[in-house]
């Protein structure tokens, strides 16, 4: 996608750049984010191509990547990957995993995770230098083409929307750039709210980029904070307010920088946190609870003392329950509050869950972690999803879910799990209105639509469905003592930052625990001793690890934080490897 008659022939000469990425992946949206600089200012020298390798069966169908495509601006060429053969061939073992190849054909470094955009700028000012001595560097842009957007309907990819008092509806345009109000008819405009421009311009002419959730607040807490919603402006890592009679927009959360600290459950400034992609936004338990997407975790915010916080997750990419500051989510996406405010639905993406929370604790209602998904209905415990990312509460106590993936509305009462709606594109959220209606938004058909009448009740079961696992090649390991060892090199012009504590950390941890009988837990090391059990043929290691580094021979320094979660998957047998190697940062010192 995105060529122009693109050859192997026109990459030599070139610095290439792979991105092996697949759209619902939260880290690897991060990333395309962090390259666009890097490839405006090295247009002439690197070419950066996306390997899009899915996950999820949906991620497959060409339409669907393309659409992706569209939605988060990737002006790159993308080559679909959808069996991951390039993957393979690459020796890819996380979403995001980037590749550079120099102008010569070489493979000189790997790189999993975000985070490393001044490393790569480094990387490709250093390969410039000795490729242009040796004559082996062609500049000048490569041949291909960016899409064309479709401006033509009222909305583009709409995320989520909201029931305004008035019965009009507040929808987030988020290709758009901006907040729209619909009449009654959930298509007639009525305004839009933004330049249309991305951006995080506050004021009357407010500027967005890829608007999510949004979250209307109780007329007491309205009116102390002064603004009615409170929108998350997902890629610029903020949340803002809405004044719905004048269109006025504060930011009201964030900093603006995107989270790469650790978990923190105080109290803090609210203009002062750093966010990480929050997603959705929900009132419970007296204050904002935000869907913060890109580090798996549920956090707070508070209008009317302006501050904020953890309120649940460790940042582990898995599926656990338990008390809030231990369970483990997977890019939490939506949010829904019973009409009684005593419980929050949670729709957990990646683990193609749904969960909620009361009184203190996390609990999972259906999904089974993050490699198993599909369109089977019946009991709540053996039903499958597929990537959800929206969901609603009913007065009846019933739940319906935006099965994103499987593009379907999918209703939980009473233990079961029935499919209510299919042939939908991409639902992405649900809203009640005031009569009674069901209005789900249809992302990828670009608008709103209701449910026909007498559809929820028409719902009917099947426990046959589909069943599907995420087909990533599993590593095999031998029972007993393996090595694991996290390969990390600092990026040219820089060096391990002890100036803050220890540079490096590891958390390792499985599904099922016991898989793993020694090794568990944090250390600053990034080599770890595990033991393996012999009785436990397969499962996942979960590891989360970071760098921290800062310039060298400059006068003010700045500090860099490279961080991945892998989900490994392992089978144990007699002939499996004993050391198993992670690249989080790897380079060819040759170059």
């Amino acid at each position: 996608m995105n060529t122009d008659g693109l050859t192997l022939s026109d990459l030599r000469g070139k610095i290439v750049l792979l991105d092996f990425w697949t759209f619902c992946c939260i880290n690897c949206l991060h990333v395309l984010d962090e390259l666009r600089p890097l490839e405006e200012r090295f247009a002439d020298v690197l070419v950066t191509i996306g390997v899009h390798s899915p996950k999820f069966e949906h991620e497959k169908d060409a339409a669907a990547l393309a659409a992706a495509v569209e939605r988060y601006g990737v002006d790159h060429p993308v080559l679909d990957d959808p069996e991951m053969d390039m993957w393979q061939q690459y020796a890819a073992k996380a979403w995001p995993t980037l590749t550079v190849i120099d102008p010569e054909g070489y493979v000189v470094a790997t790189m999993a995770g975000e985070g490393h955009a001044e490393g790569l700028a480094r990387l490709v000012e250093e390969l410039v230098r000795v490729h242009e001595a040796r004559g082996t560097l062609r500049r000048g842009d490569a041949p291909h083409s960016a899409p064309k957007a479709d401006d033509a309907t009222v909305l583009r990819f709409p995320g989520k929307a909201l029931a305004l008092p008035d019965g009009h509806f507040l929808v987030a345009d988020s290709t758009h750039q901006s907040l729209v109000e619909l009449d009654a008819d959930n298509e007639t405009l009525i305004r839009r709210i933004g330049t249309g421009q991305r951006g995080r311009k506050d004021g009357t002419e407010p500027e967005f980029s890829e608007p999510g959730g949004l979250c209307l607040l109780p007329p007491h807490v309205a009116e102390v904070a002064g603004y009615d919603v409170v929108v998350a402006d997902t890629v610029n890592h903020l949340l803002r307010g809405l004044k719905l009679a004048t269109g006025e927009v504060t930011t009201v959360a964030g900093s603006g920088r995107q989270w790469r600290g650790s978990v923190d459950f105080d109290a803090h400034d609210s203009l002062a946190v750093d966010l990480s992609s929050p997603w959705d936004v929900a009132w419970y338990d007296d204050r904002v609870v935000i869907a913060m997407a890109g580090i798996h975790q549920l956090w707070w915010f508070n209008p009317v003392q302006r501050t904020a916080g953890v309120y649940a997750g460790t940042t582990v990419e898995a599926l656990r329950d338990g008390p809030l500051r231990e369970v483990w989510m997977a890019q939490p996406s939506g949010l829904s509050v019973t009409a009684d405010g005593a419980r929050l639905w949670i729709a957990d993406s990646e683990s193609s869950a749904i969960r909620w929370i009361e009184d203190g604790r996390m609990s999972t209602a259906a999904g089974q972690g993050l490699f198993d998904f599909g369109h089977v209905d019946g009991p709540a415990d053996q039903a499958l999803l597929q990537h959800p990312l929206g969901l609603l509460a009913l007065p009846d106590g019933s739940v319906l879910v935006a099965d994103t993936y499987n593009g379907a509305v999918r209703k939980l009462a009473d233990g079961v799990v029935t499919t209510v709606a299919e042939g939908l594109k991409e639902p992405s959220d649900l809203v009640l209105t005031a009569t009674g209606d069901i209005v789900v938004v249809e992302s990828g058909a670009h608008r709103l639509v209701r449910l026909a009448p007498g559809t929820l009740a028409a719902a009917g079961v099947d426990v046959a469905g589909v069943r599907h696992r995420t087909e990533r090649p599993s590593t095999m390991l031998a029972p007993g003592e393996v090595e694991l060892d996290l390969i990390f090199e600092p990026a040219p012009g820089q060096k391990l930052d002890e100036s803050f504590g220890p540079s490096t950390r590891l958390e390792v941890s499985a599904s099922p625990p016991e898989l793993l009988l020694e090794g568990a837990g944090v250390t600053q090391s990034l080599r770890r001793r595990l033991v393996l059990s012999p009785d436990v043929t397969e499962g996942v290691l979960q590891v989360v690890a970071q760098a921290a580094t800062c310039d060298i021979d400059a006068e003010f320094p700045a500090c860099h934080l490279t961080r991945q979660d892998w989900g490994v998957p392992v089978r144990v047998a007699g002939d499996g490897a004993t050391r198993l190697p992670l690249v989080l940062r790897g380079l060819d010192q040759a170059t």
